[in-house]
């Protein structure tokens, strides 16, 4: 944990100029104040209205631009967010990077038949337990989207699932703000009260506006509970360049910073202070085969551009990591995967999801999530940087060898042997021999082997009997359908 609180900007990767950061903002507010948006919640518009927005005769509302300065002053630049336990887990702001799944996965790869399959609400459980017992995921999502159960009571079902199959803070999905708030209350029993639920947040929110310029009842809805619990709340569109954005880069951009930070204004009208992260899913229309992609060389610039983008205004974001369009854990899977995951740790972003997603956002991998984890293990040791001190330049150790000398029986080298070289779980640092032996498994292979053995040894602690019994009757009290 250290490792990432004291990221830092060194050596960062960086594509965008002060002069086109501030470019893109400004064609940001002048999309807000000139262009507008839909509002589809009467409650919210007023709110605008009387804060300064203007309404035109086609129903867009247009703010002014300081509105948007006045939510930056008010926004905080950290959002800490703490596991089951009430132990801090994520610091999102600056350079700290933070890496978990994805959800609401339509499909699954069955890990012990491999087969390709719809998901189900075990699958749920499988992942957070999974991501539970890995290191180097920090957050859960749900991975799977249960085919089995009522549609509108999936998202909850799928809280109480990775509620008690993992001690990590999670990331949630909701249907609408009727779900959410039986989330809230369960929160709020987990930490004691909302006050208590206020102070140590156990999950944040992810929420859309629609592209283009549009913000529906539901997510707003969702937006204000959020600001009033003081549940962090991510607010992302998800422009598609070429058909719900421009197909440029800074275009696509633009838009979508225009409409997260219109829904910045609106969660801190409501609560001014209120825990937000700031998110564009830039994903690319592939004009060819007419795939969304999550990999295409736009999408990784779109990313890498709104990441900077948060930075400059100092707002947490919400970002993405360990993604394939391949529809196998295959070479281009972990070329894929491993690229968006650096590009990720290199730029800082923040809360980076979407782990162990396959075919363009489809299907999900248990295997390439333990595939992530090791990357990102690897990794974040070797942005650590060298550490540069009389113990480490060895100059002692290379007095007492010599000329001709050798460091294998060195005290130098006995104090550091573990802390100098990093060990991977499932790469293979061994010769032919010796992988012919074991079966001559490769990558995806170890990672589907790992995966198993972790889910069979791995126990989470389970809720106090108290605590889930009282999970179970309000999850048991939602009504489902209309609520």
């Amino acid at each position: 944990m250290s490792d990432i609180r004291n990221a830092s900007k060194v050596g960062r990767l960086t594509f965008l100029s002060d002069e086109k950061k501030r470019d893109i903002y400004l064609a940001a507010l002048e999309i807000s104040a000139t262009i507008g948006m839909r509002v589809y919640h009467a409650e919210v518009e007023r709110m605008l209205i009387e804060a300064g927005c203007t309404k035109t005769a086609d129903e867009r509302v247009l703010m002014p631009r300081h509105l948007i300065e006045q939510a930056r002053l008010s926004v905080p630049a950290c959002v800490n967010v703490y596991d089951r336990d009430g132990v801090l887990a994520l610091e999102l702001g600056g350079y700290n990077s933070y890496f978990g799944t994805g959800s609401d996965l339509m499909s699954t790869y069955d890990l012990e038949t491999k087969e390709h399959r719809p998901s189900t609400l075990d699958d749920v459980r499988r992942a957070a337990r999974l991501c539970d017992a890995l290191p180097h995921m920090d957050f859960v999502m749900s991975s799977a989207h249960p085919k089995e159960v009522d549609p509108h009571r999936s998202y909850l079902l799928s809280f109480q699932a990775m509620m008690e199959s993992t001690r990590k803070p999670l990331v949630m999905t909701a249907e609408n703000a009727g779900d959410l708030a039986v989330m809230i209350a369960v929160a709020r029993e987990l930490r004691g009260g909302a006050d208590a639920l206020r102070l140590k947040p156990y999950f944040v929110v992810y929420n859309e506006p629609i592209s283009p310029l549009e913000h529906p009842t539901e997510s707003l809805e969702k937006l204000l509970l959020c600001a009033d619990a003081g549940v962090p709340s991510i607010y992302s569109p998800a422009p598609l360049a070429g058909a719900t954005a421009p197909i440029t880069v800074a275009g696509h951009i633009a838009q979508g910073l225009a409409e997260s930070l219109f829904g910045l204004v609106i969660h801190q009208l409501r609560q001014p202070g209120a825990p937000f992260l700031l998110g564009v899913g830039s994903a690319v229309l592939d004009l060819v085969t007419a795939q969304s992609s999550y990999n295409d060389l736009g999408y990784l610039h779109g990313y890498m551009a709104l990441v900077e983008m948060a930075k400059w205004l100092d707002i947490p974001n919400w970002g993405n990591a360990g993604t394939s369009d391949s529809q196998a854990l295959d070479a281009q899977a972990g070329m894929e995967a491993t690229q968006i995951t650096f590009l990720a740790m290199q730029a800082g972003s923040n809360l980076a999801h979407d782990v162990g997603y396959l075919d363009f956002g489809m299907t999900g991998s248990l295997e390439e999530i333990v595939l992530v984890d090791e990357f990102i293990a690897m990794n974040r040791r070797l942005l650590r940087g060298i550490e540069v001190s009389r113990e480490t330049l060895g100059i002692d150790a290379i007095a007492e060898t010599g000329p001709g000398g050798h460091f294998m029986t060195s005290e130098h080298t006995y104090r550091h042997m573990r802390d100098a070289q990093w060990r991977p779980t499932i790469l293979n640092r061994y010769g032919r021999d010796k992988w012919e032996a074991e079966g001559s498994q490769d990558l995806a292979e170890r990672a589907r082997r790992k995966a198993l053995h972790l889910l069979a040894t791995h126990e989470v602690p389970p809720l106090s009997p108290a605590l889930a019994a009282r999970v179970e009757q309000l999850v048991a009290a939602f009504p489902g359908p209309g609520a």
